[in-house]
């Protein structure tokens, strides 16, 4: 459906865990809504929508976006697009169908390098969708950027996110994970200690630099 010609163009962009409304409208001049749940794709294309992009979405709390509902807006001719978490999950199940699967994440996905909903799901704050614990992909990347920077070892880093992935996704955060590390001798103090400042600080922000991704790629179609 990527290559559908659409006359009047009206985006719609679901998101505000991975990206910031605010943020996104720096982007892109859309109009955003929090991420999808079951029944909002339909809503969006009833309301004129035609191009859609999928970025956050809900995966536990309530029923999440299906697969036929993605499906329905493209046969209506609308253009979707996703990326980051959702929409990544998505775009790597229908690209086949259509979908326009945007970043690094649709592409691991796509590639069965990851194949668990929990790597991108987060805890939220209900009333301003920000993320309260740290995604499994972000934690992952930013503990290969420590090591590169021999702030852990190779055999720590690979204990470490083998400690993050069986935390349960709500309550992953550096700090829980550091703190863990120690009490079961993975890593002295000193080194969590370092390790904690770097990823406060220095933290591969995966799922934020795909969001911006799929924001311009709606952009680009947006000024075609």
């Amino acid at each position: 459906m990527s290559d559908v010609q659409v006359i009047s163009k009206k985006a719609l962009i679901f998101a505000g865990t991975s990206i910031s409304h605010d943020d996104a409208k720096k982007i892109l001049d859309a109009t955003y809504w929090p991420p999808i749940s079951r029944g909002d794709i339909e809503k969006a294309v009833s309301q004129g929508y035609n191009i859609i992009g999928i970025i956050d979405g809900i995966f536990f709390s309530r029923a999440a976006v299906a697969h036929k509902e993605i499906i329905k807006a493209m046969e209506s001719g609308a253009i979707v697009i996703g990326g980051c978490s959702m929409g990544a999950l998505r775009a790597s199940e229908l690209d086949i169908h259509g979908m326009t699967g945007i970043g690094k994440i649709y592409q691991w996905y796509r590639d069965e390098v990851l194949e668990d909903d929990d790597e991108v799901a987060v805890a939220t704050n209900p009333d301003t969708f920000e993320a309260v614990s740290s995604p499994m992909v972000n934690i992952r990347e930013t503990l290969k950027a420590a090591s590169a920077e021999k702030i852990i070892a190779e055999d720590e880093c690979n204990d470490l996110v083998n400690l993050a992935k069986r935390t349960h996704y709500s309550e992953r955060s550096y700090f829980g994970i550091t703190r863990e590390a120690v009490k079961k001798d993975t890593i002295s103090k000193e080194i969590a200690s370092e390790l904690f400042t770097f990823c406060k600080y220095h933290e591969v922000d995966v799922k934020r630099n795909d969001a911006i991704e799929v924001l311009k790629k709606i952009k680009g179609i947006m000024e075609q």
